[in-house]
This record gives structure tokens, sequence and C-alpha cells, in this order.
């Protein structure tokens, strides 16, 4: 193990905070990176993490951070969590919420405060203690790069991953008094932004590296169809981009090991055993019938305005379906009524994590029709629980899921139905495809055993990694 340290900062961490992907990568990636480096992981203490469960202690450092001539207090808070240490970041107004960024109606409008608070905060810690690196992940971690331009004797890296460019943080012009920011950066090459202040352009413009989460992706962001505005500014900054593609914690997504299941399995007669016992608790009828699940945000992002125009015909086809998700109300409202009135669909709003694992047991089909896919999770998830994905081929949907015209046995690629046009149409022709191929059971299953074999670990990409933490030493090295 080399003696370098990494701080590893994110505004949500599986298992003490999440809303999203985002938790669930800030935990498993410093885990498979905790092998060649010592990793240190920060975060907000929100006031709902359980501090008695994790065994988070004061580390007995205390501080005050002045900005926009206000004094905000800070409390150091640490524990040691699966071989990991955890620093969490306790100040009021940052950590005294119900919710992480806002409630279901929007942010919460001090955002910009709060988070720069966590940003002041980490460059406080990055004074007092030896980081060769910093890893950030989107906006909320985004103006430290900015802060450490201002801190010449402090010689600590950056990296700054984008996990979701369509999130930037993006603030009223005023916010720069509140922050203590020199208007000297406000201008198109740093935070400015169609008038307002921009987080997400802060860390792109002053992070040594730059990462989003799969190698589409970071080509997509470049286009005006993905880049949400800052597609020239990172066409400008493409030098220093790389993407890398996001990998599953294949030891909390294990269905032979899966204590959630109602029995864990390695083939498909286990499996059998699961699909069964789900139907049962929901009750669905006909276990022989393909089950079709839909895990996610019902966000426009998401492709819920395909799923739901295509889910009256999917629910005349012989298949069941399963919804589990939570979000904007016009979805839910659309996917209750067409609940309400097909026998064979089953919705089950907010998240449940328990159930997300029963539902990747049973199915077998995971539709994602995303209209954008930074990377995604879900679909590696599903193959390696044997269940086979249908998605529309953006982003790192494209990088991981491939049309199983295409099957090779010998190959390490997952394979599923893939669509290539963002309407319903396409996403029916593709769940018609699926069903098909489930008729002709035996291509299916060995493509479902090969699915359940490929290595979705994030052994390859922490290795891509690892070689961009060394490319940042060196540059340090050479002044």
């Amino acid at each position: 193990m080399s003696n370098s340290r990494i701080l590893f900062a994110a505004s949500e961490v599986y298992p003490f905070a999440k809303s999203g992907g985002l938790a669930d990568v800030a935990y498993s990636l410093p885990r498979a990176l905790n092998e060649a480096y010592n990793v240190d992981v920060i975060m907000p203490l929100y006031q709902f993490i359980d501090r008695v469960q994790f065994g988070i202690q004061a580390s007995g450092e205390t501080f005050n951070i002045m900005m926009g001539n206000k004094s905000y207090p800070v409390t150091l808070y640490i524990c040691k969590y699966e071989n990991i240490t955890y620093r969490f970041i306790y100040t009021p107004l940052l950590c005294d919420r119900e919710f992480l960024y806002g409630n279901p109606q929007g942010g919460y409008e001090d955002n910009d405060i709060r988070f720069a608070l966590f940003n002041y905060a980490m460059l406080e810690i990055v004074k007092r203690d030896i980081y060769e690196i910093v890893h950030l992940n989107d906006w909320q971690t985004a103006l430290l790069p900015l802060l450490l331009n201002n801190e010449p004797k402090i010689e600590t890296k950056s990296l700054f991953t984008i996990h979701n460019l369509a999130y930037q943080g993006v603030f009223e012009k005023k916010a720069l008094a509140r922050l203590g920011i020199d208007e000297k950066y406000f201008h198109m090459d740093c935070l400015e932004f169609y008038g307002q202040v921009n987080f997400m352009k802060a860390g792109i413009a002053y992070a040594d590296k730059i990462t989003t989460v799969s190698p589409t992706y970071a080509k997509e962001i470049l286009t005006p169809e993905f880049g949400c505005g800052l597609e020239g500014f990172l066409q400008y900054h493409s030098g220093k981009l790389t993407g890398i593609v996001n990998g599953i914690d294949t030891e909390q997504f294990s269905p032979s090991t899966d204590k959630m299941l109602v029995s864990p399995y390695t083939d498909l007669r286990g499996k059998a055993v699961n699909k069964r016992a789900f139907l049962k608790e929901i009750k669905l009828k006909d276990p022989k019938r393909p089950l079709v699940i839909f895990i996610g945000r019902f966000t426009w992002q998401k492709g819920l305005e395909i799923f739901i125009d295509a889910l009256p015909d999917m629910a005349l086809m012989e298949c069941n379906i399963v919804v589990l998700g939570d979000g904007e109300a016009q979805y839910h409202d659309a996917l209750k009524t067409l609940a309400n009135k097909h026998d064979n669909i089953y919705l089950k709003s907010g998240y449940d994590e328990a159930l997300s694992h029963r539902m990747y047991a049973a199915s077998d089909f995971f539709l994602m029709p995303s209209l954008f896919e930074p990377c995604g999770l879900a679909q590696m998830i599903a193959m390696h629980y044997g269940s086979m994905p249908i998605v529309h081929s953006v982003g790192g949907l494209t990088d991981t899921v491939h049309d199983y015209a295409a099957f090779d046995a010998k190959s390490q690629k997952g394979y599923g139905v893939v669509f290539s046009q963002p309407d319903h149409h396409a996403c029916l022709d593709a769940v018609k495809k699926a069903l098909l191929l489930y008729s002709m059971k035996t291509q299916y299953n060995q493509i479902v055993k090969h699915n359940m074999l490929c290595d979705f670990s994030w052994r390859e990409s922490g290795e891509l990694y690892i070689k961009e933490y060394e490319k940042l030493k060196e540059e340090s090295q050479r002044g």
C-alpha cells in the first residue's frame, strides 16, 4: 500500500445518507482504492445519521469559518466503518435539516451557504492534515478547487468527478457576498453562468483532473444535447477530462450472500425460488410469466414519459410488471392510475432498499428507458442478479449493456435488449423482443448465466482511478 493519503469527499455516502447512486459510489469506490492508498472519506454529519449505530464520535477538533462577514462554528467527528476512516463535518446550518438538499418541492434556498460551508471546512482540514489528493464529487464539493487556488502553500492536488451534469449548483449572483468569494471570479471562464453563480464551473475550471462516470458520457457532455449549457466550457477543459465507468460493490450486491433475499442463490433454480416467493408476497399471479421491473426516480431523466406511454400496451402482454420509486407527483399519479387498472402491475412508492434487492432477485427483465444516464448502477446490479436489462442506449448504459444480438459467450461484456430511439414505440419494440427471447429459454438462460458471471466490480475502474492519481502525484513532484 502507498503511504499517499486521499481525502474522498461527497455530500452523501451509503449507509450514512443516500438519495441516489452517488452514495453507492462514495461507499464502494474508496473501499476499492483503500488497498492502494490510505483513503479517508469526508461528508456532512446530517442530523438524521445515527451516531450511536455507527460509533461516530467527536474528534476533539472545533473551529469557526468566517464567510461573508459571518462566523459559523464547525465540529469534526470521526468513525471507523468497514476498515475505512470516515470524517464528518458538523455545522448546524448545513446539517440540521430533514432532507439532504431540499424537500420534494425543491431545493433549500440556502444550499449555496450550506455546501460552501462544507467546502470551507474541508479547506481547513487540508490545511491541518497532509492529503496529497482530494477526490471531489459533484457540485456540492466543487468550490474546493477554487479555494485551493487561493492557497499557494497547499500542495494538495484535486480530482473532480461529475456524476450528473444536470445538477450544477446554480445560485443568484448575490451568493458571492454570502460566500465570501471575490467578484473577480464572476466571469464566463469561472463561476459566471448566464448571470448566476455556478458551483460546478468552479470544479471544472480549477480541478487538476476531471473525470465523469462513463467513457460515453464523457463524450456526450461535450455536445449541446447532453452538455446542459456547459458543453463549450467542458470542450475548453477537455484535455483534463476522462470517462471511467462506475463499478458496483459485489459484496453489497451479491445474490449468493444477500441477507435481504428469501433465499440467496448462485443459479437460475435458486433465482426461481425468489421469484415465486416475491410474487406471492405482492399477490401477483403466474410465476411462469416473465417479470419486468422498474426501479428508479420518477423524473424526466429516467424516461418516465416513455415508460408511462408504453405501460398500457405492456400491461396487455403476457408479463407481470413491478415498479418501485419516488419523485414527481405527475408521474406517480399516472403510474398509480395504470396500476389500479391492470391486475398485472404492482406499484410501490418510496425507496425501499430491501425490496429493491428482492425485485432484482425475482425479476427476469430490468427496464431502464433513461433519456440520459451518466453511468447507472442498477443495470449492472440487475445483470449480477440474473435480470436482463432493457435499456435506451445512452451514456453508461451504452458502455455496460450490449445488445443480445451480438452475444459472445467468450466476452466479459454484459448483454441485454438495447433500443436507440427515445420514444415509447422503440421501448415497446424492445420489450416485445425481450419477451420473445424469454420464450426461447435455452438462449435466454445462456445470456443470463453469462451476465451473472461478468465482473461488474470496481477492480478495473479502480485501477484507472489509481492511474489518474499517479499522474497527479507526478505533476505535484514536478512542481
